[in-house]
């Protein structure tokens, strides 16, 4: 436990940092010319035809060609766009320029999950003054609700995942199963009859992989975090309905059912390719990566929505996704702003991200486009995919919140949850384990644990 809570003082803003900012004393240069009040067309039209210079972090691959349309807009904007790493190696540098008080961009990729610590230490500027309020009903709630968990807007949501099942149908058919499975109950006896007809795993659940499983809890309807945006946490990961699901996976993987293991590794690539899992639980971005990691199986795999708890339930949770944050020491906030809500709310540059950069949309306006929508997968027996995970999309829960130490969450997620997984032991244990090591933590940063 100590060398968990060793890393993750290192990954998130740090305890004395935390400790700091908890007794109202929050770190200097945070003011960045943030608004007073609404901001005018005036002001908008003064900053956006005045010469000035952007930094843009981001991990999105070829983003320069959603930057360009910006650029070709506002010919004075000059956007310089930074990949200073993917994951933890991009929060750490953010946060170091961030403490620093210099060297931050003016605009960054955020994941979700994320940006509560981000808030935390007043790094983010609230967007409402400049408009970004008006947004909200051009994204799927659920995900507005992600940047915009109270009256202020603190990102503008990029991509999503809503969670979906992708299944070799060759394999289940072979086994008798002619349906993906519509309940879990469906999904358990169709995991013995393909494991006794076949050998193959219906699916792997990554030993370590934290993000699908709270993905699952998602869907249940477990509440397992909360943050009030201040100084109060709700930290409930071993809830009667967590446990619910825990025992599910518990019993197929000690049946022998369900592979833990690792994923996103060369094993784990080899194992999709080569029918040792006859699916994969995952979200929107799935099964783009699926084609690339498994191409010599197209044709034999489709899409399907999550099996449900409830027969007749359409339910799904998340695992994935990011947004694109105005930082608040930004000195062009309005400029930032712009290109913030041009990247990922202009009609040509959100399509592009969605049919270039294959990042599943959560924009109204692109799930709706019959040019995104109505394509038909090869790989997928020329199954319209995208508008699955367009439906999915709509019935994921929009009440789901984070901790403001998500570093933490995952890094011991890993070490309490990952080890049992692996080890095909109790998880419910595990997950008082978590509970109790999430609840210390929490404490000792001094928030208050309800």
């Amino acid at each position: 436990m100590k060398k968990a809570r060793r890393t993750a003082a290192t990954l998130t803003v740090g305890a004395a940092t935390v400790a700091v900012l908890l007794t109202g004393c929050a770190p200097s240069g945070n003011d960045g010319g943030g608004a007073q009040g609404p901001i005018t067309q005036d002001q908008i039209d003064e900053a956006m035809s005045t010469p000035t210079e952007l930094t843009f972090w981001t991990w999105v691959p070829d983003i320069q060609n959603e930057v360009d349309l910006f650029e070709e807009k506002y010919p004075d904007i000059s956007v310089k766009v930074e990949n200073v790493g993917q994951g933890l190696p991009h929060y750490q540098k953010l946060r170091s320029a961030i403490e620093a008080g210099e060297g931050a961009p003016d605009v960054a990729q955020i994941e979700y999950q994320y940006i509560p610590s981000f808030v935390l230490p007043e790094s983010l500027l609230d967007l409402t003054p400049y408009g970004a309020d008006d947004l909200a009903d051009d994204y799927v709630g659920w995900a507005w609700n992600q940047v915009s968990p109270g009256d202020e807007v603190w990102a503008i949501p990029q991509d999503v995942g809503p969670m979906g099942n992708l299944y070799r149908e060759d394999i289940l058919s072979a086994a008798g199963i002619t349906e993906a499975p519509a309940t879990w109950d469906d999904y358990a006896t169709a995991a013995k009859a393909v494991k006794d007809s076949t050998g193959s795993y219906i699916s792997n659940l990554g030993a370590t992989q934290a993000g699908q499983m709270i993905g699952f809890f998602w869907q249940a309807g477990v509440k397992p975090f909360g943050y009030d945006g201040k100084e109060t946490v709700t930290i409930d990961v071993n809830s009667d309905e967590a446990k619910k699901v825990a025992d599910y996976w518990t019993g197929l993987i000690q049946d022998d059912l369900i592979s833990t293991d690792v994923d996103f590794n060369d094993n784990w690539y080899q194992g999709l390719a080569s029918g040792k899992y006859a699916g994969w639980l995952t979200a929107a971005w799935g099964p783009i990566f699926l084609q690339g990691t498994a191409k010599d199986t197209s044709g034999l795999w489709r899409a399907a929505p999550l099996p449900q708890w409830n027969a007749g339930d359409e339910v799904s949770g998340n695992w994935g996704g990011s947004s694109d944050a105005v930082l608040a020491s930004s000195e062009n906030p309005i400029a930032a702003y712009e290109l913030a809500k041009f990247i990922n709310n202009d009609q040509e540059s959100a399509m592009m991200l969605a049919t270039e950069q294959f990042l599943y949309p959560p924009q109204v306006s692109v799930l709706e486009d019959p040019a995104f929508v109505d394509q038909e997968s090869e790989f997928y027996g020329g199954q319209q995919v995208n508008k699955l995970f367009a439906e999915i999309s709509t019935t994921v829960d929009t009440d789901f919140q984070w901790l403001p130490f998500m570093d933490y969450v995952y890094s011991t997620y890993e070490e309490t949850m990952g080890t049992v997984i692996a080890a095909k032991g109790d998880i419910s244990g595990a997950l008082d384990a978590w509970q109790d090591q999430l609840v210390s933590y929490a404490e000792d940063q001094g928030f208050t644990v309800k």
